[in-house]
């Protein structure tokens, strides 16, 4: 029996993007290329608007496939962007024009899952926050150059101060490239705390071979790492501008908690906590476990602030994010999975798991130790990201107090489970649990 499948979008297009070309399958047309010039996009859109396409289907090949993204959505054609993965090749000879041809079919039978892309204003966002990790993780490069010019010097500072980047550090790294050699003299330029428990370390690895070449390659490093910091500091200006902008006319929430301390890379921007809640409706989901206003604002970047309307439910959210649990059995032999699927915001998701697993203060890190003892870091890792993402997710379309409240429950159940293993423990050792007399 011939299956017969519905057509979906009647009129569509299907577009395989490169570096040089674009081709464009169009239903009863031979298949066009296009140079990736803007004249020749526009050209693109005329020649679909002719042939009265109303969809296009196009993969997400590297960053080609945004100018034209914008173009069509400019021109008031629908674009859907699909996952490279989902789209299965012919069999045969491939080739780009094989590929439009395949695009075009699958999407006129609806065959196409559409990528999550965010309005506009949100990409706006998402561009400068991008930009802005760029440069910290491109200064940060150079703190190891710091690093490697002070080994090379023998001087063993960065052993003794963690963040040779910090008040401290960067004092005596600036006294040393302005001529400075007396370890006395450079350690006074040290914190009351540092002088308090490491002076005699500090002036011991202060002793070291000052040789010209290396105090140079010091300087070089030093002139990068802030060359790097100013780029930050214009990306917090920008982002500051567009947060004001986007809350401009928004409701300012009321009764605002004190927003949480970020130690490392904290935005300079000013009221950043009160700006996330206004755009977030109030909803504080810094205020979850291992989530800061950074990781907040990033979040915000990558998802946009209206979760429901383009993830149904937590488990529509968690396996975008790349979180959800892979099952992948046949028959009776269930198979390790081999795919490695995360999102930047999964991303984020996953280092917030990482520093909750730390902590001792929190019942999601005793959920991570107790899965990290059965199966490892990796698997806790994403287990308690799952987690911290459905009570993000929950946090933004429910309000905060639904995920107080699961949080307390949690809480509730996990301190029962402890109390029964303490029972049977002391059950099975001839021991009586008595409870400690209140005063």
């Amino acid at each position: 029996m011939k299956t017969q499948f519905q057509v979906v979008h009647p009129h569509a297009a299907g577009i395989d993007i490169g570096s040089e070309k674009v081709f464009v399958a169009v239903e009863d047309q031979s298949v066009k290329h296009f140079s990736t010039y803007t004249e020749s996009y526009q050209n693109l859109v005329q020649y679909l608007i002719e042939n009265k396409v109303t969809t296009v289907a196009m993969e997400a090949t590297g960053v080609y496939w945004i100018p034209l993204y914008e173009i069509l959505e400019q021109a008031g054609i629908d674009p859907w962007l699909v996952n490279p993965s989902d789209v299965k090749r012919v069999p045969g000879r491939k080739s780009d024009v094989q590929d439009c041809q395949w695009i075009l079919q699958l999407h006129t039978f609806g065959l196409l899952n559409r990528c999550y892309i965010p309005d506009d204003k949100i990409r706006i966002l998402r561009s400068y926050v991008r930009l802005r990790d760029d440069h910290i993780s491109m200064r940060a490069s150079h703190i190891l150059h710091m690093h490697k010019a002070l080994d090379l010097m023998n001087i063993k500072l960065h052993n003794v101060i963690s963040q040779i980047d910090g008040v401290s550090g960067r004092r005596i790294v600036d006294a040393i490239l302005s001529g400075e050699r007396d370890p006395e003299k450079m350690v006074q330029l040290c914190d009351k705390q540092i002088l308090k428990r490491k002076r005699s370390q500090v002036l011991l690895s202060l002793e070291g071979n000052y040789r010209p070449e290396h105090i140079f390659a010091l300087g070089q490093a030093v002139d990068c790492y802030d060359f790097y910091q100013q780029k930050i500091e214009e990306c917090d200006f920008q982002i500051a501008q567009l947060l004001d902008e986007l809350t401009r006319s928004m409701p300012k929430p009321e009764n605002i908690s004190k927003p949480k301390p970020t130690r490392h890379n904290q935005p300079e921007i000013d009221n950043l906590h009160t700006l996330l809640l206004t755009m977030a409706s109030g909803n504080d989901a810094s205020s979850i476990s291992g989530l800061s206003d950074l990781s907040f604002m990033k979040l915000i970047a990558e998802t946009g602030t209206d979760l429901k309307k383009h993830w149904e439910s937590p488990k529509h959210f968690v396996s975008w994010l790349g979180l959800a649990p892979i099952k992948n059995s046949s028959g009776k032999s269930n198979r390790r999975s081999k795919k490695k699927f995360t999102t930047p915001a999964g991303q984020i998701f996953r280092l917030s798991a990482q520093s909750v697993g730390k902590s001792k203060n929190y019942a999601l890190g005793a959920f991570y130790r107790r899965i990290s003892a059965k199966k490892g870091a990796p698997v806790a890792t994403k287990a308690t990201a799952r987690k911290l993402a459905v009570m993000y997710y929950n946090a933004m379309t429910k309000g905060l107090q639904y995920v107080e409240h699961g949080i307390e429950q949690y809480n509730k159940q996990y301190q029962e489970t402890q109390l029964r293993i303490l029972m049977k423990k002391a059950k099975q050792f001839n021991f009586q649990l008595v409870p400690e007399p209140t005063a």
